[in-house]
């Protein structure tokens, strides 16, 4: 079984999209099927670049198209279309895999030879018209109707949660060729990069947060929590736009010395941080914040979590409250405080959380899970465009 993956950008690129990418393509190589990829070059470019990418010792086919510019996030590529058509017609796939949100998926509305294979379109988010951002808002205007026509012409429709799917707006229309496959992670990469991490262990509680310095993650408020509290240090693990305002805060507030900034770090210092922190918090203020694949790598390691339940989001369902870890209430920096001083002062309670979420990891989010059912979905879509013919 043949599949052709059209994704946004992929590894060594770091992204919630790309690791899972990623890391089911490398599954399914392993179950015996033919994945490969189109995807974008992270930088600007204008040359494509086809080549192979090891993951779990199977070589991957991954095409990266030349990104001639970027507007609002969005990769300006060209040729994209014509590596589309180009591919199709090389590899031959059963299957079309088009992860979301993603312009350039829209391409195969426009090309023949894509419309005679069944399509799979990844929900892994809707495009929220934030109130943060007026550029955006004007932008999905634009996009729904490619959005909306791509959801119609799809086979099949992957969301990664039950309460993502009951909440997702563009989904409702198409709920009945709708199915949930959480998202997964192969652990295998983490736990060899922990097995050689060294680290120092200390009193103070060690909080970790990673993901891009951004509007939604709501990394704000996690810093007012930490400077109304004592024995508590917190670490940065990533980079974007708010990295200048948040160290302003960080000063203005006086706390610069409990509070890291380590930057974009390779995976294995990015391991090492995860393996020496006590907990991970993702306190995101929004459903753009769909479901949160570094809350999967904590689990995987057994760190308790500290999550925000916003409405619609998969968070709250990734993270079982006060089983796995402990929801906090969005953009509260008081709930954020009770939290964390309630881990520091419960040493038991945060190996427990660690413990259970990775028994939930093994149960629901190993990557083999995720691409088991995919192939599942696949062999129907196959089976019923054969009858169809």
């Amino acid at each position: 079984m043949k599949v052709l993956h059209i994704g946004k950008y992929f590894p060594p690129y770091r992204g919630g999209m790309e690791t899972y990418l990623r890391d089911l393509m490398a599954a399914q190589a392993q179950q015996g099927l033919e994945p490969a990829a189109l995807v974008h070059r992270s930088k600007l470019s204008i040359t494509n670049v086809e080549g192979c990418y090891e993951a779990r010792g199977e070589p991957l086919v991954i095409i990266r198209a030349a990104v001639w510019a970027r507007l609002l996030f969005t990769p300006i590529s060209p040729t994209f279309p014509w590596l589309l058509h180009k591919l199709i017609k090389r590899q031959k796939p059963d299957v079309l895999h088009i992860h979301t949100p993603n312009v350039s998926g829209f391409w195969a509305l426009f090309l023949p030879a894509a419309r005679k294979i069944p399509w799979v379109v990844h929900w892994h988010s809707d495009v929220l018209a934030s109130r943060h951002s007026p550029r955006l808002r004007l932008f999905y205007t634009l996009y729904r109707p490619f959005e909306r026509a791509l959801l119609k012409r799809a086979a099949k429709i992957i969301a990664t949660s039950p309460p993502y799917l009951e909440s997702s707006e563009p989904l409702k229309e198409f709920r009945n060729k709708c199915e949930v496959v959480p998202l997964g992670l192969d652990p295998t990469r983490l736990t060899n990069a922990a097995s050689k991490t060294v680290y120092e262990d200390t009193d103070m509680l060690r909080v970790l947060a990673i993901g891009r310095l951004t509007y939604y993650k709501g990394f704000e408020y996690l810093i007012r929590a930490v400077a109304d509290s004592k024995g508590i240090e917190l670490h940065f693990v990533g980079n974007g736009e708010l990295e200048k305002p948040l160290r302003q805060l960080v000063g203005d507030l006086n706390i610069s010395s409990k509070i890291i900034f380590h930057g974009k770090l390779p995976d294995d210092a990015m391991v090492a941080q995860l393996i020496a922190c006590d907990c991970l918090c993702l306190p995101s203020t929004e459903r753009t914040e769909a479901f949160g694949m570094v809350l999967l790598e904590a689990m995987s390691v057994g760190k308790a979590t500290v999550v925000s339940n916003v409405p619609g989001s998969g968070m709250g369902w990734v993270v079982q409250h006060d089983c796995t870890g402990l929801h906090i209430a969005p953009e509260n920096p008081a709930s954020l405080t009770k939290s964390l001083c309630y881990l520091r002062d419960h040493r038991d309670r945060i190996r427990t959380l660690g413990g259970e979420g990775r028994t939930r990891f093994e149960k629901l989010f190993h990557i083999d899970r995720s691409a088991h059912s995919l192939s599942l979905i696949y062999s129907d879509l196959i089976a019923n465009a054969t009858t169809d013919t």
